[in-house]
């Protein structure tokens, strides 16, 4: 992982230069694996996110706001009665593991100053966030628990003395000379970014493969020059932190990575990259984990209604032979006098076509020709009732596909709030059963989605039906304008202004165009018009909407922008 032991040295600097002598105001956890620090320090409020996630680990500092449960963990409520209104003393880094300590000077339930270590080890799905008491060294508590069963080495439980992962005895990357270099690598069996890996603690296979592609020739001399002067610049805390986005996947690092290429941008600082890097990252896969059945239905159901319209339109289309019927028993009727019992077919002229040759019109023989001609009425009776039902059948499967195509779409940026809210409309409208809840419900009102244009315009999104419903018909005014992707399903989005200005309405749009199904597309179609021109139809599935008097803007989403312009 890009996270490796550089990386947590790089944030553990910036940590200290922050936070240190600061005081802990407030500990919130809004996740099973996450915690967030609000710490007051040199006369500015910093919030310190602490993840024990096991695909997305880390520490940093956060710019982002996020959902806390009604009812604070046990886990968190603990942290709450020793680390709040604590001190901060020291931040340091275990050697150069991903293991960072925050001793911590607090007072307890007496009175008495006394000292407590909150332990971040950042180890993917091994990562975990511990409370231990530094005078004795055992553990108060932690986020995940590990009984002896589950690891003999090192039992993670409260009351049982802390013990440190075992040691993985690799050379620090600052401290080596050049007979240590060369003598620690096998330079016959190559892989040397792999070697550099195995040897050097810290170092992961990103920052590894930088050195090789820095180096050129993987001579002795040309590896260690890369490798000294790289480790050089790290050593004395000069970064370059950087994300790159290359062939749809990205990469962050500390420095700049000349061997992936593709679209780069560079930051200020170590935790503002790890924040946009992680933006979104860690609450899809949640979502998509606790939501992994929700969004199974859905695609389910799509595809179900995909089928269904293709069977129904092959079924349409061998109704092409619905007038052909008709002639013929008109036909028959004509030429009645030529056909008798027992005739198995009547040629005759078509009256309705004279440029066509006589035609052959088969026959039971087993029926008169009045009542050959009837049974041909009554195919062309019924194959023209059935036209209609299969035509509005169709109508009602697309209008189905429609609305299943909207909540995919909402399901690719819901938060576990709006996950809910989904789930809640579906509900109603009879698709799925309404989960038990031993919960009294309490009927609140949507919670949009809140933006501020760089005019200072505020800008609201609606992130699926319930929200979008609520936003156009009871929290819009009149004369405010309102925007949505042209023939494209996606949010509903709201200028609070009577009067926008042409830089908040091309932000809007922006919006508009990110939370749609075209949000990797260029040049996307967004209408916008006043609120006033918007209405429901009658019967109309939640969400959906005809509107009139619209101007067509056309914008390409950039993500960037929309975390930028996030209240």
């Amino acid at each position: 992982m890009s996270f490796d032991g550089i990386v947590t040295r790089a944030v553990t600097h910036e940590l200290i230069e922050k936070l240190h002598s600061g005081r802990i105001s407030r500990v919130y956890q809004p996740h099973k694996t996450d915690l967030i620090f609000t710490i007051r320090a040199k006369g500015k409020n910093h919030k310190l996110l602490i993840s024990a996630n096991p695909t997305f680990s880390r520490l940093h500092l956060t710019e982002h706001s996020y959902d806390n449960p009604s009812s604070p963990p046990m886990f968190c409520m603990l942290l709450r009665k020793h680390l709040e209104g604590a001190f901060i003393e020291k931040i340091e880094q275990h050697n150069m593991e991903r293991i960072v300590e925050i001793t911590v000077r607090t007072r307890d339930e007496i009175g008495d100053e006394t000292t407590k270590k909150v332990v971040i080890e950042i180890m993917g799905r091994h990562s975990n966030i511990l409370l231990l008491d530094e005078k004795t060294g055992k553990i108060i508590d932690c986020i995940k628990h590990i009984p002896p069963s589950q690891n003999r080495h090192r039992t993670l439980l409260p009351g049982q003395v802390y013990v440190l992962p075992p040691e993985q005895n690799k050379i620090s990357p600052f401290s080596t000379s050049s007979e240590m270099f060369g003598s620690k690598l096998n330079w016959n069996t190559g892989k040397i970014a792999q070697q550099l890996v195995q040897t050097f603690s810290g170092v992961s296979p990103l920052i590894a493969n930088e050195v090789v592609h820095r180096a050129g020739l993987t001579t002795k001399e040309n590896i260690y020059s890369a490798f000294s002067t790289l480790m050089e610049k790290l050593s004395v805390h000069s970064y370059v932190p950087q994300m790159v986005t290359k062939d749809g996947k990205e990469y962050f690092y500390i420095e700049d990575l000349t061997h992936i290429g593709g679209e780069k941008r560079t930051f200020s600082t170590v935790s503002e990259v790890l924040d946009r890097f992680y933006s979104g990252k860690a609450d899809r896969d949640r979502i998509r984990q606790q939501a992994h059945d929700l969004e199974r239905y859905l695609q389910n159901e799509y595809d179900k209604l995909k089928t269904k319209i293709k069977k129904l339109e092959k079924e349409l289309s061998n109704t092409e032979k619905t007038e052909e019927y008709k002639r013929k028993g008109e036909l028959i009727t004509a030429y009645m006098y030529m056909a008798k019992k027992g005739d198995a077919s009547i040629e005759v002229e078509d009256y309705f076509d004279e440029n066509l040759p006589a035609v052959t019109i088969a026959l039971n023989p087993l029926k008169s020709p009045a009542e050959n001609a009837q049974q041909y009425f009554k195919k062309y009776n019924k194959m023209k009732n059935s036209i209609s039902a299969i035509t509005g059948q169709i109508q009602i499967a697309k209008d189905e596909l429609s609305y299943f195509d909207r909540l995919l779409t909402f399901m690719e940026s819901a938060s576990i709030n709006d996950v809910e809210e989904i789930r809640e409309e579906l509900a109603e409208g009879g698709y799925v059963r309404q989960r038990n809840s031993s919960k009294k419900k309490t009927k609140d009102k949507p919670r949009l989605e809140e933006y501020e244009s760089t005019d200072g315009t505020t800008i609201f999104v609606g992130k699926n039906n319930k929200q979008n419903d609520y936003l156009t018909h009871k929290f819009a005014r009149q004369n405010e304008t309102w925007l949505h992707t042209k023939d494209i399903p996606g949010s509903h989005v709201l200028i609070r202004s009577e009067e926008p200005s042409e830089s908040a309405i091309k932000e809007a749009a922006h919006l508009a165009a990110f939370f749609s199904k075209a949000r990797h597309s260029g040049s996307v179609p967004v209408d916008f018009t006043l609120i006033r021109n918007v209405k429901k139809p009658s019967g109309a599935k939640p969400g959906f909407v005809i509107y009139d008097n619209q101007q067509t803007v056309y914008v390409t989403p950039d993500e960037d922008l929309v975390l930028s312009l996030k209240k």
